[in-house]
């Protein structure tokens, strides 16, 4: 039976209740448990290279972890018959704040001392920015040349862009994940930080062809979950559980992830350990440290609910099932269904469209003087045979079968929309619409995609209109984002009673992208959006709203000062 005293430590740990581990991770001690460690005759720990290690990290960077421990008993584990490695390649996953770059600090440093004793054992680094690749390094490089570590300097020649350890000649460098400026090396281990913001295999493929050359290759993938879908995350994601499974032989990959096995646990302190063993009590200084950060951020999300999914996905390392979730929940959005406050400052007017074949919808977002509150009035034009189409507008019932038809007479006769009988809008009643709201409200402002600005924007500006364009509508979204998800839920915005304008909301989804969340149609034709998106369009400018001076108590304050 093999036997190393920090895999005994923590499976026993685990076995009497004394770690909160996550399905995952039990699994992967299952299999130890069931393929590595009975088999004595085929494998063993290299106790050295493991005490080496650990003492080497902890006389000069910080006390490693349990897990750090675990982990590194099978960076070390071996082949009998020939030496070489048993795992090549280390999935390690976990929430924000656990310590993976820490780790990877550490070995680096040790992968190219003479301790570790392998000449020419090179060490890259890649990140997808300059800024994450130097993060580790960074830590070796002021580690070594700090003041008193006299040792260090003599082992180590240690530049702001390559470590060398002198004896072995092995050297330490950081990269950039740009696969067509990389050739692969001679690198005896690459560590791949933040792996999950890599679209493709392209840079894995270029760095692990330089694997081999040198004695035990070794490859780690370290990061969080994040928003990029089929990437190589998901790649990487899926192998772990295919051998976690026994779908797939445990040879070669070692996959630690840990996360929160359901969305619920993330409401449970106590459980947050599966995530990040960071957590794990008792509580180091950097664990409370992490862990008061944790409790801000999750006390902050019951005000501003648009932090919930980078919470969820990064701290408890964890992706909801449906990341395209609905703007806004269905309470949140029936309590837009309040009388308008008093409509008395300039509003910010809006446009959006599709076509000028379907819908169209003019906006005027107010700001309330008295406290943080928008007022958002609209009214749309649809084409009659659009709606006849896809709404049976023209039909005595508007019924189909079993699927209900949105109710267009209905919200006509509320007076919210208008129904054109015209080939394709005439932009003359747009026009119109704001020449009247000018005449009430004092509209001077319209804000509009610059691509329906083509037609539109000269007409208006020629009736006196300032048109604002927006060259990409989508890029202000994830600006956007926190405003409008956050004003949903601290039920900032009123609509009125205008069940259109909440049917246009409920027809979005949020969409969880690279460059942060996009307001998008949970349905191309039928579900439209239009007033969503000018309601998007006027929030670009809300600041201007906010801006205007409250006469009223201006005044009133003046009569108070005894001159």
């Amino acid at each position: 039976m093999l036997y190393n005293k920090y895999v005994d430590q923590y499976i026993r740990k685990w076995r009497n209740g004394e770690l909160i581990l996550n399905e995952k991770r039990i699994l992967l001690l299952e299999l130890i448990e069931k393929h590595i460690l009975p088999f004595d005759d085929l494998y063993y720990f290299n106790e050295d290279q493991i005490d080496n290690y650990i003492e080497f990290s902890e006389a000069w960077y910080f006390e490693l972890d349990e897990w750090e421990k675990f982990i590194s008993a099978f960076i070390f584990l071996f082949y009998k018959e020939d030496d070489e490695v048993v795992f090549d390649e280390f999935v390690i996953n976990m929430g924000r704040g656990g310590g993976k770059n820490g780790f990877i600090s550490t070995l680096s440093n040790y992968f190219v001392s003479s301790l570790h004793g392998i000449d020419y054992y090179d060490v890259s680094i890649v990140a997808n920015s300059e800024k994450q690749a130097k993060r580790s390094f960074q830590e070796c490089y002021r580690v070594i040349n700090k003041k008193g570590n006299e040792t260090l300097k003599e082992e180590f020649e240690a530049y702001k862009s390559s470590l060398t350890g002198l004896e072995t000649q092995s050297v330490f460098e950081y990269k950039t994940s740009n696969a067509s400026s990389q050739d692969g090396g001679r690198e005896g281990a690459v560590i791949y930080d933040e792996y999950h913001e890599m679209e493709s295999t392209d840079i894995v493929d270029v760095f692990s062809g330089g694997l081999g050359k040198v004695d035990h290759g070794r490859q780690f993938f370290i990061g969080t979950k994040g928003f990029v879908r089929e990437g190589y995350f998901d790649i990487k994601y899926r192998e772990c559980e295919d051998i976690l499974n026994g779908l797939a032989p445990f040879k070669g990959v070692f996959p630690y992830i840990c996360e929160i096995d359901s969305i619920e646990e993330m409401d449970k302190p106590e459980l947050w350990p599966k995530s990040n063993p960071a957590l794990q009590p008792p509580l180091n200084k950097r664990g409370k440290r992490l862990l008061n950060e944790i409790m801000k951020k999750y006390i902050k999300l019951e005000r501003e609910p648009s932090g919930r999914s980078a919470f969820v996905t990064k701290r408890m390392n964890f992706l909801e099932d449906n990341m395209e979730n609905s703007v806004a929940t269905t309470e949140e959005i029936m309590a837009t269904n309040r009388p308008f406050f008093k409509l008395d400052t300039v509003p910010i007017g809006s446009l959006d469209f599709g076509s000028v074949r379907d819908f169209a919808t003019c906006g005027l977002l107010f700001k309330n003087r008295k406290k943080i509150e928008f007022a958002f009035k609209t009214f749309t034009f649809a084409i009659k045979q659009f709606c006849d189409v896809h709404y049976g507008y023209s039909l005595k019932e508007q019924l189909v079968g079993s699927e209900k038809r949105a109710p267009i007479r209905h919200w006509e006769k509320m007076g919210l929309m208008k129904v054109i009988d015209e080939p394709s809008l005439n932009p003359k009643h747009i026009v119109d619409w704001f020449i009247e709201a000018r005449d009430l409200y004092g509209v001077r402002v319209i804000v509009m995609d610059n691509y329906k600005a083509d037609i539109l924007g000269p007409l208006l500006e020629k009736e006196g209109f300032e048109v604002i364009r927006l060259k990409r509508p989508s890029s202000l979204h994830p600006l956007l984002a926190p405003r409008i998800e956050d004003g949903f839920a601290n039920k900032r915005f009123i609509f009125g009673d205008n069940p259109l304008m909440r049917w246009f909301t409920n027809n979005i989804f949020v969409k969880e992208t690279q460059n942060g969340k996009q307001f998008l149609k949970k349905e191309e034709v039928k579900r439209k959006t239009d007033g969503f998106q000018a309601f998007v369009h006027a929030l670009y400018k809300a600041t201007e709203l906010e801006e205007q001076v409250d006469y009223d108590d201006a005044f009133d304050m003046l009569d108070d000062i005894d001159f």
